[in-house]
């Protein structure tokens, strides 16, 4: 499911340049307004042509300016989900995610209606006009539509910027089903920290019109440096892990990794899910000594991996714990009193009510 990016184009007095190479179910185009992401995706999608460089998904070249190829944007088997759901107000939801179909050839078709009606949990809308559904059921009929064009690659831009919180909270376990259970490569465009780290498997950080950085989600977490100062306090780190217990008496839930055991706020997923979770450096506290008398719960025992601080007021601090890093924000001030240093045995200590659903997620497999 590789997607291959080398592109230079020019728009007007803003120029993008970017190159990345992703292999992930779900690739984030991750950055701020205007740092050239909505672009790069109409550039993949064949609304736009690069004035120069190359572009191919699945092992089929759609862009090679040195070569002359350029394939038609109808010709690529690209699905577009936009912001807006662009639903036909005419017809009902059974013939809306028709019409996906009629520009496939029937031997090309590689998902059936029940399949996908199924998937976004919408056969109950079928008979429904557009005027009737909710932003989140419109939105998951768009994306239902593409899907059966049996796209290749399907390209998401903010799908979910329009979305009040509920609304968003109703459509991401389906982008998560969407994401892990179908065979499309999905390019997900977004301004939210909060969607890379539940929903993304690698992450392509945009910057100016530049590629900043890209790789792996967890990877990609730990570098606050990459955040904008409206965002810097959601970075930290993504960690995949197990349900091994519910304990109904507190109504919690007992997560296991390499890292150690979390307990969080109950989950409706069974023993033996995998999930996801994400640890805000902000919320995470370094002790010397396995604290005692503590309210907070989760205790993770590790070893100081590295230190980064300038001259400003706080350092960022990396915890190898047993192979998984946790990353804290502290002060530089309490480094120097802990007299923390690489490879000195500490403790980070996490609130549970730190863990919550925004930061808890179910069903995740990586990429």
């Amino acid at each position: 499911m590789t997607v291959a990016v080398d592109i230079k184009n020019r728009l007007g007095d803003f120029s993008l340049e970017a190159r990345f190479e992703s292999a992930g179910r779900l690739t984030a185009l991750f950055g701020p307004s205007g740092s050239g992401k909505t672009s790069l995706v109409n550039l993949i999608g064949g609304l736009l042509r690069p004035d120069q460089g190359r572009i191919a998904a699945e092992g089929r070249v759609f862009v090679d300016t040195q070569a002359g190829v350029f394939v038609p944007k109808h010709k690529r088997r690209i699905g577009y989900v936009f912001q807006e759901p662009r639903l036909f107000p005419h017809l009902n939801v059974r013939s809306n995610l028709s019409y996906g179909r009629w520009f496939t050839p029937k031997g090309e078709r590689h998902d059936d209606m029940g399949r996908v009606v199924e998937l976004l949990g919408i056969g109950h809308l079928l008979d429904r006009r557009p005027s009737h559904l909710s932003g989140g059921e419109k939105q998951r009929v768009a994306i239902g539509r593409a899907l059966l064009a049996s796209p290749r690659l399907l390209l998401m831009d903010e799908p979910l910027a329009a979305l009040d919180d509920a609304r968003k909270a109703e459509i991401m376990p389906y982008i998560e089903r969407l994401r892990d259970e179908t065979k499309t490569p999905i390019v997900y465009v977004t301004h939210s920290i909060a969607e890379v780290a539940r929903l993304a498997s690698d992450v392509v950080v945009m910057a100016g019109g530049k590629v900043a950085a890209h790789g792996p989600t967890a990877e990609i977490m730990q570098r606050l440096d990459l955040l904008s100062e409206e965002e810097i306090g959601e970075g930290g780190s993504v960690v995949d892990m197990t349900v091994s217990a519910h304990d109904e008496s507190f109504g919690m839930s007992v997560l296991h990794s390499a890292a150690g055991e979390v307990r969080v706020s109950g989950l409706g997923t069974p023993v033996g899910a995998s999930v996801r979770v994400r640890i805000r450096a902000r919320d995470v506290i370094i002790a010397t000594e396995r604290p005692r008398g503590l309210s907070a719960l989760n205790i993770l025992s590790g070893k100081i991996a590295s230190i980064s601080s300038g001259n400003g007021t706080l350092a960022d601090v990396l915890i190898d714990c047993s192979g998984q890093i946790i990353l804290a924000r502290i002060t530089r001030q309490s480094c120097h009193a802990l007299a923390l240093e690489p490879g000195k045995p500490v403790f980070a200590v996490v609130k549970t009510v730190s863990f919550d659903r925004a930061n808890t997620m179910s069903g995740v497999k990586p990429g």
